[in-house]
């Protein structure tokens, strides 16, 4: 794209380059997939006449929604031979993303778990009027259904998505918190201590990809989930650092200096609900530096 700096059509691709990705990653749950559907967005609006385009912003939205569908499809063969638990692939993101009420909870580990049990045109539907305020006549454009259909599709999804997330606001303050007394409790091996920060019904999901060591299904209950990361995390010399990732305090766990692992959570009450723990290595690409991401 660098050959064509002056082109206006890359001027504009460039101006909502952001906004774009993360539409693709919300829908997704992939950087990779993403990018990927960045590239093919980008072919197609390059052979468009950019002057009889009145809505910029919402042309470039629909055509990144549509290969954003094309790819959720071909993604769903990919999960249905996953090893193990599917979790999204964590980005580092910019500490301010944690003060954005509205992108935090879009880009959480949490939220994009509940996506996933969406169809395809479910979640297009929710992620594109919930995060994005789009109307309900450019996604029927987008998703190549009538605006009637649309209202309904959002309105099912949204109560499907309400029932499943998590009933408070919490506050980047209250996740450091719990974080920070899990991360006490874990570097001192109390394990009484790991019990006190945990929710009785605690899920744990682990991602290895069946490349790294992962529990095949999520772990529920705080005694199981303890005795599972102690037998982890004991084996190891491993470092752990705080980050933002996916918009809420997160943990990276880095052995010899290298990225092995993220640990996310979920806080309810002031205790943790849900723990996240991405280790295949392939997810890890995006830890390393900050994804610039945005809802307008």
């Amino acid at each position: 794209m660098s050959d064509h700096a002056t082109d206006p059509a890359t001027e504009i691709f460039v101006a909502y380059r952001n906004l774009l990705f993360t539409v693709a990653y919300e829908m997704l749950g992939s950087a990779a997939d993403a990018e990927d559907v960045l590239q093919e967005a980008w072919l197609r609006w390059v052979k468009v006449d950019v002057g009889q385009v009145r809505d910029q912003r919402a042309y470039l939205v629909r055509i990144t929604t549509r290969q954003s569908l094309n790819r959720l499809r071909t993604m769903k063969r990919r999960k249905e031979a996953y090893v193990g638990p599917w979790l999204p692939e964590p980005m580092l993101t910019a500490p301010d993303v944690a003060q954005d009420v509205e992108l935090a909870e879009s880009v959480s580990m949490a939220l994009m778990l509940v996506l996933e049990t969406l169809s395809p045109t479910e979640r297009a539907v929710f992620v594109l009027r919930e995060a994005f305020d789009v109307s309900y006549d450019e996604i029927a454009a987008a998703v190549d259904k009538s605006p009637a259909a649309v209202r309904q599709i959002a309105h099912r999804a949204r109560r499907h998505v309400d029932a499943r997330r998590r009933r408070e606001v919490v506050s980047p303050s209250q996740t450091r918190a719990a974080l920070e007394a899990f991360q006490h409790a874990l570097e001192t091996r109390d394990l009484q201590g790991l019990l006190g920060v945990l929710a009785p019904e605690v899920v744990l999901v682990s991602d290895g990809g069946g490349i790294k060591q992962a529990a095949l299904r999520p772990i529920t209950g705080a005694e199981k989930v303890v005795r599972f990361i102690a037998g982890v995390f004991g084996k190891a010399e491993g470092t752990l650092t705080s980050g933002v990732v996916n918009g809420s305090p997160a943990l990276v766990v880095r052995l010899d200096g290298e990225i092995v692992g993220v640990l996310a959570i979920r806080v309810e009450d002031a205790r943790i609900t849900g723990l996240y723990y991405v280790r295949n290595p392939e997810k890890l690409t995006r830890v390393a530096s900050e994804t610039p991401l945005t809802l307008r």
